[in-house]
This record gives structure tokens, C-alpha cells and sequence, in this order.
């Protein structure tokens, strides 16, 4: 489990801390997941992707997707991440493969597909 509550008054959280947090759906209380790891752009800093891990998650099984960073919102009342994420956009997101993190067009395609802001703006 995460100890992404540990200071909760502070705007920063490390990376140790966000690794294992659980991501719920955004209206109720049930867990859909949680982040495996996260992504983050050499440059210019960035976390641009968390990939997440849903065990199960609306019948999935567990696997692991790229998810837009901006696709998640943390709920401090919650301590943990919300995501309007689907059923449906889970399993028509944009194929994924290790080669993909050098692909501009996969990763236009994805972040479109998840309603997200780009993060190379």
C-alpha cells in the first residue's frame, strides 16, 4: 500500500509514494486499480504517464495500461487518484508496445483517445 498520505499538507509527493496507489472510478467507492509505475519525460521532468495495473477491473483481468498522466486527479479526502476511465477505452485504447514510448502518433492517438491534454505542448 501506498503512503501517498505520509505529509499531506505538502504540493510534492515522490515517486516511491505514488507507486502502488489505488485509482477509483470518478462517482463511488470501488477501487479499479492501481499504479504500477510511472513515466516521466527525461527533459523536461514531466510525469507523463502512469501505467496502471487492473487486476480484474470491469471483467480485464489483470494487465497493465499506459494511462495519460492528466487522465488522473488526486482526491486528498480519498488519498489515492480518480479516473473517468471505461471499460470501453480500456479495451479500444490505441495498441501498445515497448517501441510505442518513441512514437509521437501512438502517443497523439492516446492521449485523444483519453480525452487528455498532451503533455509536448
Amino acid at each position: 500500500m501506498a503512503t501517498a498520505t505520509v505529509h499531506p499538507n505538502h504540493r510534492l509527493i515522490s515517486s516511491e509514494d505514488v507507486q502502488g496507489t489505488a485509482v477509483y472510478g470518478l462517482e463511488g467507492s470501488t477501487k479499479i486499480g492501481d499504479i504500477d509505475h510511472l513515466m516521466i519525460d527525461k527533459l523536461s521532468g514531466r510525469v507523463t504517464y502512469a501505467v496502471m495495473s487492473f487486476g480484474g477491473f470491469l471483467g480485464l483481468g489483470h494487465s497493465h495500461y499506459p494511462i495519460p498522466w492528466a487522465a488522473l486527479k488526486y482526491d486528498a479526502a480519498l488519498g489515492a487518484y480518480r479516473t473517468g476511465i471505461t471499460q470501453d477505452q480500456l479495451q479500444d485504447a490505441p495498441e501498445f508496445s515497448d517501441d510505442a514510448w518513441e512514437d509521437r502518433g501512438w502517443e497523439t492517438r492516446t492521449h485523444q483517445h483519453y480525452g487528455a491534454p498532451i503533455y509536448w505542448a
